[in-house]
């Protein structure tokens, strides 16, 4: 099991600590809990360790080319300074994991892959690239934080860093002696930034972003409460929206897939699927009663028929109620009425469209 580089600052605060993707990483923390994480950063501002996300560079001639062969998003429209989201999928359209890819320049990108993929992103783009391009793992070479919420534009000008920047930018600033690559970037929904420190550096700059969390009512803040997040915004988890067999098409994440591109992996298959559609739709489900939905959870129609599965499921403090993420079949639409059994009882969701909460990350 890896650690964080500030592991000594979670246990300090007696935060519960889980595994993620190899990682051990903090859940929630007993002073605040999994709510008032939640509500920090819905509405002042939240401190995330995210550490364990991958961090890999390409760096050589032809990047850009490369990359763009090798990802579904089309990278030929950002231009340095900027970060786009994207995947990489297999030849069979199954998604090898998702992932940001920062542009500092035609011949020098900075991705962030999920933490239990990162080895095998690493691994396809190292068998795969030209000989002038260099592929390096960093994953334990930098840190990352996320400070999340309305606040965060505050909290960051407090420490002197320009905020200045559009949705998906980023820059190099200064936070005392240490250098850090501030990204206006999240996984929440809410205004905020993922600021990238190095390793060494990490504990300082944790030290300062957590002293000036206290200034505007932030809280520190663990995955429980990120995971309620990006479940009110319909984001993907691979392993739970995304996988090798669930291709970008099926998780509703065709936006991320320049169709009009030439060529790239999995193509084929994904303009198939575009173009003649597929068995199952990723769907946003919205329990009309006191129910929580959970992964793998069956879903049936009215007639009780098995129509698909819940992929991921929580109680939504925004709308009191709860909500999941399914993959049913594509015959359902928004307004449909669903049926999933929560231990012998029979409880009723509605299809609802996404995000359950509004989006406020511009």
């Amino acid at each position: 099991m890896k650690n964080s580089p500030i592991a000594d600052k979670h246990l300090e605060l007696n935060a519960k600590m889980a595994d993620f993707g190899g990682w051990l990483m903090p859940i929630e923390y007993p002073n605040t809990g999994v709510i008032e994480e939640y509500t920090a950063v819905r509405s002042h501002v939240g401190i995330f360790d995210v550490s364990h996300l991958g961090k890999i560079s390409v760096v050589g001639n032809g990047a850009l080319e490369f990359l763009n062969k090798t990802f579904t998003n089309d990278l030929t429209r950002i231009k340095p300074g900027q970060a786009q989201y994207t995947l990489i999928c297999n030849k069979n359209g199954g998604v090898i994991d998702d992932l940001i890819a920062y542009q500092k320049s035609d011949t020098d990108f900075f991705l962030v892959p999920n933490a239990s993929n990162t080895a095998a992103v690493f691994e396809v783009l190292k068998s795969t690239a030209p000989a002038q391009i260099t592929i390096t793992n960093l994953h334990e070479k930098f840190a990352v934080f996320a400070v999340q919420g309305p606040k965060s534009f505050e909290l960051l000008n407090s420490l002197g860093i320009k905020t200045d920047i559009d949705y998906m930018q980023f820059l190099t600033a200064q936070l005392n002696d240490c250098s850090v690559t501030v990204c206006r970037t999240g996984y929440t929904g809410e205004l905020g930034f993922e600021i990238i420190p190095t390793w060494q550096d990490a504990s300082k700059v944790w030290d300062l972003l957590m002293q000036a969390a206290k200034k505007f009512h932030g809280a520190v803040c663990g995955l429980g409460a990120r995971d309620i997040l990006r479940t009110e915004m319909g984001y993907p988890l691979h392993g739970h929206e995304l996988s090798l067999s669930i291709s970008p098409v099926e998780a509703a994440a065709s936006w991320a897939v320049g169709f009009d591109k030439s060529d790239f992996t999995g193509r084929a298959v994904l303009i198939d699927q575009k173009q003649n559609g597929t068995q199952f739709k990723l769907k946003a489900i919205l329990a009309t009663d006191r129910a929580i939905p959970r992964k793998d959870m069956q879903v049936k129609n009215q007639q009780g028929e098995v129509i698909g599965k819940v992929t991921s499921g929580t109680f939504s403090p925004a709308l009191k109620k709860g909500i999941g993420l399914a993959l049913l079949s594509s015959a359902i639409s928004k307004g449909d009425k669903v049926i999933i059994d929560l231990r012998g009882r029979d409880s009723l969701f509605e299809v609802v469209s996404l995000p359950f909460v509004p989006s406020k990350v511009r």
